[in-house]
């Protein structure tokens, strides 16, 4: 057996014909989409996807990502986005770009010199921050603001600071909105009603809400800053990705702002 055998053994076989490539190349960008969660998609202004290949495999890969039909890849993109519920907007991107060597930022792939750059608005970048801030707007806490941390865990958010549960826990708020206050927004806020947490998966606090916080009791609800709809948390298991300048909305009118940067 020459060196040759055993080289080749150790390396795992290159796709060697167009439709194996094209078929490398979207199931690549399929293991990245399929890592977002539904949302996310929203916020994703396009692709770019960097190939660094011989100059005698250029012809192949040419025809993998239909180099002359650009749109035709794209086409395949949506459909893989639209498997896992993966809103893109409408006027996204997908730029195949021919390099001598792949982009720093970018992510490799394995087995091919292949990577993918997604391309977001920088508000979203912004966003690996692990610190955040919590503004009350509306409603009487015992402070006007909170800083929170990746590494806090379980940020919870109540009516006062400490409360005990149905089965004898007592939990305690960070985030406390006093019994004793007069303040209207108090009003419909429960012991339990909410909580936030920092998701490794998301690189972004997520709240969600608490037994005291869901139908038929009292509300949670999200309102983005860019957006008109109002996301309603009807589970607790289910949580929404805070984005920069968030409303979240406590029962009937207590209203704190989430934001990635101090005021």
């Amino acid at each position: 057996m020459g060196m040759f055998n055993l080289f080749n053994k150790s390396t795992p076989e290159k796709p060697q014909d167009v439709k194996a490539i094209r078929e490398a190349l979207l199931l690549f960008i399929k293991q990245e989409l399929q890592k977002m969660e539904g949302g996310e998609g929203r916020h994703i202004k396009g692709f770019e996807l960097s190939i660094c290949c011989l100059s005698g495999e250029r012809f192949m890969y040419d025809s993998a990502v239909f180099f002359e039909d650009s749109d035709r890849f794209k086409n395949e993109v949506q459909r893989i986005a639209d498997d896992f519920a993966i809103d893109l907007p409408e006027k996204w991107t997908m730029q195949v770009n021919f390099v001598d060597e792949l982009p720093a930022q970018s992510i490799k792939m394995n087995g091919l010199e292949v990577a993918l750059v997604i391309k977001t608005p920088e508000h979203v970048v912004a966003q690996q921050s692990t610190t955040a801030y919590i503004r009350i707007l509306n409603g009487e806490a015992e402070k006007k603001a909170y800083t929170i941390h990746a590494k806090d865990g379980r940020i919870n958010i109540g009516r006062d600071r400490k409360t005990q549960d149905n089965d004898g826990f007592v939990r305690e708020n960070t985030i406390a909105f006093p019994d004793s206050s007069s303040n209207a927004g108090n009003k419909y806020i429960s012991r339990q009603h909410a909580h936030i947490e920092w998701s490794k998966d998301a690189s972004a606090f997520v709240i969600f809400a608490d037994d005291g916080g869901v139908p038929p009791r009292n509300k949670v609800k999200v309102k983005s800053s860019g957006e008109h709809n109002t996301i309603k948390l009807t589970f607790t298991e289910l949580g929404h990705t805070l984005l920069e300048g968030d409303q979240i909305i406590l029962g009937e009118s207590a209203v704190l702002e989430f934001s990635y940067h101090s005021h």
